[in-house]
């Protein structure tokens, strides 16, 4: 029986299936706290291993270092750890890349380009990072996220997202205040004003736009209240439900649950999609009735990404949807 992978998809392009929460650890210590969540919670989001914010001044290349060691380590048995280097006007940025992607560039789950100022900045880090993979004999293409959180890169946002081997499109909200120099008041990096003011939510709006329609994933920015997990599952849920995003950071254990809770797909219509899908591979993809309703390929596809995404978010799935689409 044809796989829902090949049946459906041959006409265009969809929207990766990654998780929808994206944890960011700076040091060793912190990264293996995220590795020992992922084998508590199942393999329901990513870990961020951050050298930007996370090095020390002075030690980059030690840090570097550390990051390839523990993610090509047994403590990371998913494989879902990424890394975010330094910027595009930072003096290291291509040491990141020539120890990162050297060293792990087969194991690394994506890499992250932070305050990239326009679309060139951008397009030269992935430039040398495809360069790197090449010199190292890495075929596969090493998915990329570029943040969002500067006038520059909002401004070719549309043409950021066509970029080469670009997964993710991150909003980075804190930024983007500061560069209003105080014209966005700084209580607008909190809800409600990070969704309410019309500077924000036009940016948010507008990136998301950009993300989806390249097929491309938008990313939420993260909740600065980390002791009050509800304040993160409702902004979870109003970034998912009001802009389309459909992935978001999280920097507190706490966190990472509550964003993965809020942003599960409506599964009132699983068990209905799984039934279906299972009745279309039967018929070899071609129109069914279920239920009094009429289905094809259209709703086939709509169903599939329902079914991944609800995979992703840690649900069991009919044993016969199981063994059929993932084993």
């Amino acid at each position: 029986m044809t796989h829902p992978n090949q049946a459906l998809f041959e006409a265009g392009k969809s929207l990766p299936i990654i998780p929808t929460c994206e944890h960011f650890a700076g040091s060793e210590k912190l990264i293996l706290k995220g590795f020992e969540m992922q084998k508590k919670l199942g393999p329901v989001f990513d870990i961020t291993c951050d050298c930007e914010d996370g090095a020390e001044t002075g030690k980059e290349v030690e840090h570097a270092q550390m990051i390839v060691r523990v993610v090509n380590s047994d403590a990371n048995p998913f494989k879902m750890a990424g890394t975010r280097i330094h910027d595009h006007s930072h003096k290291d940025w291509r040491q990141d890349v020539d120890i990162l992607v050297a060293g792990a560039g087969e194991t690394l789950a994506y890499i992250t380009l932070p305050k990239s100022t326009c679309y060139e900045d951008a397009k030269t880090q992935i430039e040398y990072i495809q360069k790197v993979a090449k010199e190292n004999g890495i075929k596969r293409e090493i998915p990329i996220h570029v943040l969002i959180e500067t006038h520059g890169a909002l401004n070719d946002v549309e043409k950021i997202a066509t970029l080469p081997w670009l997964q993710v499109l991150d909003f980075g909200l804190m930024d983007f205040v500061s560069g209003y120099q105080g014209a966005i008041p700084a209580i607008n990096m909190r809800s409600p004003g990070q969704f309410e003011h019309r500077l924000i939510s036009a940016a948010k709006a507008r990136v998301a736009q950009a993300a989806i329609q390249n097929y491309v994933i938008p990313c939420h920015n993260v909740t600065l209240d980390l002791k009050n997990p509800y304040q993160t599952y409702k902004d979870a849920e109003r970034a998912r439900n009001e802009f389309g995003f459909m992935r978001m950071w999280s920097i507190y254990p706490t966190q990472v649950q509550a964003i993965v809770d809020a942003m599960k797909p409506d599964f009132t219509e699983l068990v209905a999609a799984q039934n279906i899908l299972i009745k279309a591979q039967d018929a070899e993809w071609g129109p069914i009735q279920y239920d009094g309703e009429l289905h094809d390929r259209a709703t086939y596809r709509y169903f599939w990404e329902l079914v991944q995404r609800a995979k992703f978010s840690g649900v069991a799935l009919l044993p016969e949807a199981e063994k059929r689409f993932f084993a």
